[in-house]
């Protein structure tokens, strides 16, 4: 997954927080980035027509952009639950950020033959919590409890 295709979940699952377009700002913080660098990749994928910009009220995907999107943040789901519950990595979520820039299509596939996703593979992914609800299941964590764990992540 390159970076466009970070940004794009990003966007995706910003879009799903704020019940919105995806400002420039909430990119930057969930990308750990600037806000000029965010507005910055946001103009460049608009002019691919992965998403339309509007000045002062955010990012929102075209189809093509939600379709990358949602293939983005299904690989990132495929890495997390093969870290938590194939390898028991304790810090699956780290891990696969880190990952999820370098790993390719096949490799997410051959994963994804080993692991147990869900059909409904990304619409699982809880925006809130930056995990999919499944994992959580998985890993026995609900609640706010669950939201405290995984914050200290």
């Amino acid at each position: 997954m390159n970076t466009a295709d970070q940004y794009l979940k990003a966007v995706f699952l910003v879009q799903r927080l704020e019940d919105g377009p995806a400002s420039t700002g909430a990119l930057a913080d969930r990308l750990g980035v600037s806000p000029a660098s965010a507005n910055e990749m946001v103009g460049k994928l608009a002019d691919r027509g992965l998403l339309v910009h509007e000045k002062y009220k955010g990012a929102t995907l075209t189809d093509d952009g939600e379709a990358r999107a949602r293939e983005a943040l299904a690989t990132y789901c495929i890495l997390e639950r093969f870290l938590a519950n194939v390898l028991d990595v304790e810090e699956y979520r780290a891990e696969a950020g880190q990952l999820e820039a370098v790993i390719d299509e096949t490799v997410a596939e051959r994963l994804d033959m080993i692991i147990d996703r869900e059909p409904d593979c990304p619409n699982c992914f809880d925006a809130d919590r930056d995990v999919c609800s499944y994992l959580l299941e998985d890993l026995g964590v609900d609640g706010d409890a669950g939201a405290d764990a995984e914050a200290s992540d």
